[in-house]
Order: structure tokens, then C-alpha cells, then sequence
């Protein structure tokens, strides 16, 4: 039986057993495509139905969480933790925590953290969790209460040779920290069971930074694969959290031309570039004022804000996508290849429709796929439980030489398993490497 698998059959079972699931299909698909084809031709890999057990997380927790606004009024939220698979290490994983937020979501992004965690090298299993809660417009009190509420219940799932969650959209270092000191009040336990924590109670330095640096040097040793470099290059940026701003920051630095920036009111294009100092206005806007984008222009009356739209349409010689999932579509991709974009690294989760990744493929342009070009949050978040270990920390200087060589390894691992005659095909690379180290230790595992 598995020895007749197919595409179209594996797909066919996989949405029967998951319906209405169309991310988790999506990023599945997407995978799958590649490593049948390459488990067909090492039949070890079709033994025992790895592939079908490694798109079946070990479970799925789904909580009620019940707080108190500041006007005493109760809200009921759904708290979720996926732990997906846990063969080469604990699980790791952000929470996100969104009203977007629900099972499909969850599943996509704990099976995308299979394979990037394991691109990294570290050993560090996947999981992913979150809720439908919004902290946008909340108090920082009624954040402080839904954290606590959400904790009481995850901390029975988690543990730091167990499972250790980090942050991802909506949590940032205050969630964090809420969190933390509610898992610790319950425990009795001073534990590294979340990274992304302050450095007061040891979280790592360039934690937040990690994700958006990592992203530019994975762009940087694509091109540096193809005898070019970052530094030049005209580049458009989605998003305006953490990855967007930190991936400018280092773009910015390798002597490249960041002239856009994003968030879901629209995006600022600047032609003169964002420089420095235009970097350093963002980041008082959008971390401490929690402002809008559009007040660039404000600031910098000789950019441009455009509603409503994403940036794609700039003409530009590098894209990062760094926002959410699903961001850039087919006709964007069309745009920015008839534009003559170059290379594009995803900072963002599955940012890019199955559309537009055919046509990047097709394109033989230097396409970085989410699961290895952001996997540098996660190598941070590995460096940081191992610092927690050790009761020590890390240097700045250390950290980052740290991430640039786990970027090059990832990049490695790509290249190993994806060049082509003419190209390096980084989505079969990073999937097809991903793959391996995690089908491997499963089969050495047996039947469990």
C-alpha cells in the first residue's frame, strides 16, 4: 500500500481526517509534494507510514480561558497548545495569541516548526499554541489577567525538558513576562520553561531580534551562492513587528536600499530610503507609541503611504515578506518578477500562496521559504534554554556570530538537498533536509 503513495491519495486522506483545515492542507501539501517523490525513490521512508504519522501532531490541547476586564466584566477565550512532534528534542514553539487564531491555523505553523526546528540542527521538537484573544486596545492589567488565566491551564502541559513555548504575534515580552511569572507562582519553580523572556529573568540578548536578522543573512548567503550580495539592493519590506524592523536593520547595515515597510492599514514607500535614524523613528512608533505606519509620513513628509494594499508593486530587486500567512498572492509574485525582483526570504510564516511559490520556482529566482529563511527566532530561542541551562549568558557579539553560522548551516542544508543543474530549489532543500533528521529518529524510534 504505501509503496502505490501518491500525492493525490496522501492529500485526499490527510483533508478527510482534517476537514476545513486549509491551512494545515496548505502547508502540507507543500511539503508533501516534495518528499513523496523523494521517499519513493528511498523506500526506508515509506516504511512504518512515517510521513503520515509526521502530519499527525502527538496531540492537540484545546482550554477554556475565563478573565476579568477592568470594567469587572467575564470574556471567555479558547486557549490551544499543538505539540506536533518531539523526535529530536522538547517541544518548541511560539504562542500566538490573535483572534485569527484557531486549529488549522496552529497545526500549519507546529508543522512548519517540525521542519525548520530541525533545519537548525538543534534538538528541538515543534509545537504551537496560542488563543483567539486580541491585545490590541487591552489595558495592561486585562493583559496581565488573561495571561494568568491562560497559564493556570497550559502549565499543565509544559515544562522545560517537556515543552518550552516562546512568543509570536500579539506576545512580545510583556505576555512573556505575565506568563512567566504565573507559570512560576504556580510551579514553585524558578524553570527556563519559555524563552523570549526579559534579560532580567534570563531571557537571551538579540532574542528579539533574531527572526528578522536571521532573515537577511539567509538572503545574503543566497546570493552569496550565486556570486552576489545583499549590499545595493533595492529591497521591499511587508510588516512592521519585530521580523520587519529587524530585517531592515540588518539589511540596512549589509549596505541595502530599504524603501517600504508595512501594517494592516497599508504601506510607506520611501525612494530615499529608510535609513537609521527613519529606522530608529519606526521603532519608538510602533513599540512604545503602538502608532500606525502611516504617521511616517507624517514625520518624513517625502514618503508615500498607500492604504489598504500590500507593498509588492514596488519595484524593487529583493522581497521579504514579513507580515502573516497567505500575504503575497499569485498576481503579486507575477508583479514582482515582471518588475525584476531577484530573490525574495520570507520573514513571516507560509507568506506566500501556492501560487506564488510555483511561479518563484519556475523563475529559478532565489526563493528562501518561511521554515528555513525565519528559522532564526527559533535558533535564539534554542540558544537561550541552553544559556538557562548553564545559569550563564551569552555576549551580544557571541550570540549574533551564533545565529550567522546556524543561518549558514540552514542554508547549507538547503543547497545539499536542493541544488539543480542551473539553481538551488530552496523549497525542495529545506523541506527534503527538514525531513530527514526527524523520519530518521522516528524510524529509530519503531512504532510509537
Amino acid at each position: 500500500m504505501a509503496e502505490k503513495l501518491t500525492l493525490e491519495s496522501f492529500m485526499s486522506d490527510l483533508i478527510r481526517r482534517n476537514p476545513g483545515e486549509t491551512e494545515f492542507h496548505q502547508a502540507v501539501e507543500e511539503v508533501a509534494e516534495v518528499v513523496i517523490p523523494f521517499a519513493q525513490a528511498n523506500p526506508e521512508y515509506l516504511e512504518s507510514s512515517v510521513i503520515t504519522r509526521l502530519t499527525e501532531p502527538d496531540r492537540a490541547v484545546i482550554f477554556r480561558v475565563t478573565w476579568e476586564d477592568d470594567r469587572g466584566e467575564v470574556h471567555v477565550n479558547r486557549g490551544y497548545r499543538v505539540q506536533f512532534n518531539n523526535a529530536i528534542g522538547p517541544y518548541k514553539g511560539g504562542l500566538r495569541f490573535h483572534p485569527s487564531v484557531n486549529l488549522s491555523i496552529l497545526k500549519f505553523l507546529g508543522f512548519e516548526q517540525v521542519l525548520k526546528n530541525s533545519l537548525t540542527t538543534l534538538p528541538l521538537g515543534a509545537a504551537k499554541g496560542g488563543a483567539d484573544f486580541d491585545p490590541k486596545g487591552k489595558s495592561d492589567r486585562e493583559v496581565m489577567r488573561f495571561c494568568q488565566a491562560f497559564m493556570t491551564e497550559l502549565s499543565h502541559h509544559i515544562g522545560p525538558n517537556r515543552d518550552i513555548p516562546a512568543g509570536d504575534i500579539g506576545v512580545g515580552t510583556r505576555e512573556i513576562s505575565y506568563l512567566f511569572g504565573q507559570y512560576k507562582r504556580m510551579s514553585q519553580e524558578f524553570a527556563g520553561v519559555l524563552t523570549g523572556k526579559e534579560l532580567s529573568f534570563g531571557g537571551s540578548l538579540i532574542r528579539t531580534e533574531a527572526t528578522g536578522y536571521g532573515c537577511a543573512y539567509f538572503m545574503q548567503e543566497m546570493l552569496e551562492h550565486r556570486g552576489d550580495s545583499v549590499e545595493g539592493k533595492t529591497c521591499v519590506i511587508s510588516g512592521s513587528g519585530n521580523v520587519a524592523l529587524y530585517c531592515a536593520e540588518k539589511l540596512i547595515s549589509l549596505g541595502a536600499h530599504v524603501i517600504t515597510l508595512s501594517d494592516s492599514s497599508g504601506f510607506i514607500h520611501d525612494s530615499d530610503g529608510i535609513d537609521a535614524h527613519k529606522l530608529a523613528w519606526l521603532k519608538d512608533l510602533k513599540f512604545r507609541r503602538r502608532g500606525r505606519i502611516e504617521a511616517y509620513c507624517e514625520e518624513f513628509p517625502d514618503a508615500h503611504f498607500y492604504p489598504d494594499s500590500p507593498p509588492w508593486t514596488v519595484t524593487c530587486d529583493l522581497a521579504f515578506p514579513c507580515a502573516t500567512q497567505n500575504e503575497l498572492s499569485e498576481d503579486d509574485a507575477e508583479c514582482l518578477l515582471q518588475n525584476g525582483c531577484i530573490g525574495v526570504a520570507e520573514g513571516a510564516n507560509m507568506p506566500s500562496t501556492k501560487g506564488a511559490i510555483r511561479l518563484f520556482r519556475e523563475a529559478k529566482i532565489s526563493y528562501g521559504p518561511g521554515k528555513a529563511a525565519n528559522a532564526g527566532g527559533v535558533a535564539v530561542s534554542g540558544f537561550e534554554m541552553s544559556q538557562n541551562s548553564m545559569r550563564m549568558a551569552w555576549t551580544r557579539e557571541d550570540l549574533e556570530d551564533r545565529l550567522r553560522k546556524t543561518m549558514c548551516k540552514v542554508h547549507s542544508e538547503c543547497v545539499e538537498y536542493g541544488q539543480e543543474k542551473d539553481h538551488v530549489d530552496y523549497v525542495k532543500g529545506a523541506n527534503i533536509g527538514g525531513f530527514i533528521k526527524v523520519a530518521d529518529a522516528m524510524l529509530d524510534f519503531g512504532v510509537v
